[in-house]
């Protein structure tokens, strides 16, 4: 079995022990500032190992408790797997530890335990009622109902246990998506001298060597990775659940901050319009209005932003998820799935949380019709929402598919096996959209049959032209070579048309272009600008160009000029008239002799021969190409 890598949150109110577990668990002091020695507060997460063995390696992050580093503590707590709510047994349930509990149920935390602390400070009466207190006091938390250990960090009494019990609950939990593109959200950003800037967090997502080129988000600036260290040991390799430490080089410590991300691929995308189920907090004070200012906090992102509502002006308690939209003042990164927070910035309070539908949200009207839409999103399965995003776009590369709707490229190559979804050039689309492509564009070269039947085809820039409003032309050149294998139709140079069509007289033509035809004949040489011979046949005269690539296709007529045609028959006798009375060499005099031509027919009858490889030039002259 692969090792696996977890991390362990601890979390509790202020001054119910949490960095004293933390170091009677794991022998190290996670206070590292000096203002939190001196003030006995934790006030940025401290790290330290608490298991490794060739089967897993477990992390404990220790998160502040205090109101004024809530921020931090949602930080800490975004991507670990298991969490320990630490209460002292001499104080019991605290608000804030109630506040805590929610934002871990918000965030979807699914392992934990409850640490009834200082369990050296009580007698087993008061013991007794701590834990009766804390079974009623976090009733409808992630925390209903997981075990409770009486523990004390002063003696030790219980931690033995504690840890066993962590370790056999996260050695049965499957390993994290170490396959995935890789994902590292920061929480802290400082410098080390002599080696520039370092960052820390834990990677969500795939894995990170020494050398990796990466992108960090928002700011798209490129950066290598130097040099990887978990837990003060440098390592090649780091892996999804790993706190990790990255010496990064390509970017200055003032163009790093926490909230960034790292990635190793250009798929994900940053938004600041997100679609989210909402569930609000059970003892809100005060009303949540529509658009009212709101501080969101997503894996390490703290931002402001307004929280919009489709369906509703105004909430103050409601049981039931909301379906809404963020709006943040400044892009994050995000997938679907990702857990969030919101808190009202003045007066503090926790609203609630949940997960991110759509991390790429549109600007919707306010109604029913959004509400129904989102619903769609939330429940629809990948097939229906894939199938959903590319009705509007038709086909969409794979990159952008995995960043707008925030699946796995494992979870994307498993879908598009399936027969209804065509791959092309990296891009992907449905059978049916491909289907309704074909048949459109069969019916734009029928139509085009219909009312220009004497055309060999519809041009495919004018093909790709009709239905370009709809469609990307990648997507028409794959639907044009598909149609072309399918025998739906054919093509010719630069036309396009239906496999069983030629061009062809309507009926209503055949009489006046055979008027047209005998009239040109009867005319000789000396005919009309071809316009006139359209009109006098009653043709309409928007069809000459048609008429005279029918009758040139067909070999009825020879052209002289634009506006000039001859009959075939008249052309070909003044050939040979011309060809029987002189020699292999000719010039333009003689031809003028033998013909009589004024000199507006002769010199584009001349270059007409030439044209037609009858002649060529030759010492200001002409000699015949075979006499």
């Amino acid at each position: 079995m692969k090792k696996r890598y977890f991390t362990v949150g601890m979390a509790g109110h202020i001054d119910h022990g949490k960095t004293a577990l933390t170091k009677a668990l794991t022998n190290v002091d996670t206070d590292r500032l000096k203002e939190e020695k001196e003030r006995q507060i934790s006030i940025e997460p401290g790290f330290a190992p608490l298991y490794d063995d060739d089967r897993i390696q477990i992390s404990i992050i220790d998160v502040p408790g205090h109101e004024r580093f809530i921020r931090q503590m949602i930080a800490g707590v975004a991507g670990i797997d298991y969490v320990v709510l630490v209460i002292a047994a001499d104080e019991g349930v605290m608000p804030q530890t109630f506040e805590h509990a929610e934002i871990l149920s918000f965030l979807n935390i699914e392992h934990g335990c409850i640490v009834l602390n200082k369990i050296d400070k009580v007698d087993e009466e008061v013991l007794k009622m701590a834990v009766e207190d804390i079974q009623a006091g976090l009733n409808g938390t992630m925390f209903e109902g997981v075990p409770i250990f009486p523990v004390s960090s002063v003696t030790g009494e219980g931690c033995d246990m504690l840890k066993s019990s962590i370790v056999e609950t996260l050695l049965l939990q499957p390993e994290r998506h170490i396959y995935d593109t890789f994902r590292f959200p920061i929480d802290q950003v400082f410098t080390v001298k002599g080696q520039g800037t370092v960052v820390r967090g834990t990677i969500y997502e795939g894995s990170v060597k020494e050398g990796d080129k990466l992108i960090s988000l928002p700011n798209q600036l490129d950066v290598k990775v130097r040099q990887i260290q978990v837990h003060h040991e440098q390592v090649d390799t780091a892996y999804a659940g790993q706190r990790t430490a990255l010496n990064i080089t390509g970017i200055p410590l003032h163009q790093m901050k926490r909230g960034d991300t790292l990635v190793s691929s250009n798929s994900y995308i940053t938004s600041d319009t997100i679609d989210v189920n909402l569930s609000l907090g059970s003892n809100l004070k005060y009303t949540v209005k529509q658009r009212m200012p709101i501080k969101c906090y997503i894996g390490t992102t703290e931002v402001m932003g307004k929280i919009v509502f489709f369906d509703r002006n105004e909430v103050t308690m409601e049981k039931e998820d909301i379906l809404c939209q963020l709006r943040l003042d400044s892009p994050i990164v995000a997938k679907r799935g990702d857990r969030f927070i919101i808190r009202r910035p003045s007066p503090f309070e926790t609203i609630g949380g949940g997960w991110i539908i759509d991390p790429n949200g549109k600007r919707y009207k306010f109604g029913r019709d959004t509400i129904t839409l989102l619903q769609k999103k939330k429940s629809g399965s990948f097939s229906d929402r894939l199938f959903s995003f590319l009705e509007e776009a038709k086909a969409l590369e794979k990159k952008l598919i995995l960043s707008n709707l925030s699946i796995s490229q494992e979870e994307l190559e498993k879908e598009i096996q399936h027969q209804e979804w065509i791959v092309y050039n990296d891009f992907v689309t449905h059978r049916k959209i491909l289907n309704e492509m074909v048949n459109e564009m069969e019916l734009n070269i029928i139509d085009f049959h219909h009312l220009n039947p004497l055309q060999t085809g519809l041009r495919k820039a004018e093909l790709f032209q009709s239905i370009q409003r709809q469609y990307p032309e990648h997507l028409i050149e794959y639907c044009l070579k598909k149609g072309l294998e399918q025998g739906k139709w054919e093509q010719e140079g630069p036309y396009v048309f239906k496999k069983d069509f030629h061009p062809h007289l309507p009926d209503k033509w055949i009489k006046p272009m055979s008027s047209l035809v005998a009239s040109l004949k009867n005319d000789n040489w000396k005919v009309d600008n071809f316009i006139t011979y359209i009109e006098k046949s009653g043709i309409e005269s928007n069809k000459a160009q048609e008429v005279i690539k029918f009758l040139m296709d067909e070999g009825s007529i020879v052209p002289l000029t634009p506006a000039l045609y001859w009959q075939k028959d008249v052309f070909q006798y003044y050939v040979n008239e011309l060809k029987t009375k002189t020699n292999a060499i000719f010039d333009m005099q003689e031809a003028k002799a033998i013909l009589g031509f004024s000199r507006k027919y002769l010199v584009p009858f001349l270059e007409a021969m030439d044209r037609e490889k009858l002649t060529c030039r030759k010492d200001g002259g002409r000699m015949w190409t075979k006499h």
